[in-house]
């Protein structure tokens, strides 16, 4: 019987390999210089017992204490987080702004009132005129024997 380290390895064995040193990297078991050299050789191997040695020195499983592949936070949720926080932010500002300027156009409406009732006594143009709108207009004198428009 032929050993098993002596068998033709294939495409996807050495793809195996492969995707476990970077694995191997990721967790920072290989550095990267190393990484290169053995992901090189992984692809030029020709049996298994050329992708066992660059194998025997890496666990075949994470340890323990190390976090698991599924506990790692994809990317994408990250992002959906960070969207939702940003979008949380900009609602509050809007309503902020919304309460502003609210508040700010009742003071507005309450001048323009105040003024439209109030300030007309004062928009007649010649100081000391007081309220001339509301005097009757004086008659003026004819001087008897002189026709009115004759001066």
């Amino acid at each position: 019987m032929v050993p098993q380290s002596s068998l033709r390895a294939s495409d996807a064995d050495r793809d195996a390999v492969a995707d476990r040193l970077r694995g191997a990297a990721v967790e920072g078991r290989l550095e990267p210089d190393e990484l290169e050299e053995r992901l090189h050789a992984a692809l030029r191997a020709r049996t298994y017992g050329d992708l066992h040695r660059l194998l025997t020195d890496l666990p075949a499983k994470p340890v323990a204490w190390e976090r698991h592949g599924g506990q790692v936070k994809p990317a994408a949720r990250t992002a959906l987080a960070v969207a939702m926080r940003v979008l949380l932010t900009l609602a509050v500002f809007a309503v902020v702004l919304v309460v502003a300027a609210v508040m700010a156009t009742w003071w507005v409406l309450w001048a323009l009132v105040w003024f439209g009732l109030f300030g007309r006594g004062c928009s007649t143009g010649r100081l000391g005129a007081g309220f001339a709108w509301r005097r009757p207009p004086r008659a003026r004198r004819v001087q008897p024997g002189r026709p009115a428009g004759l001066r």
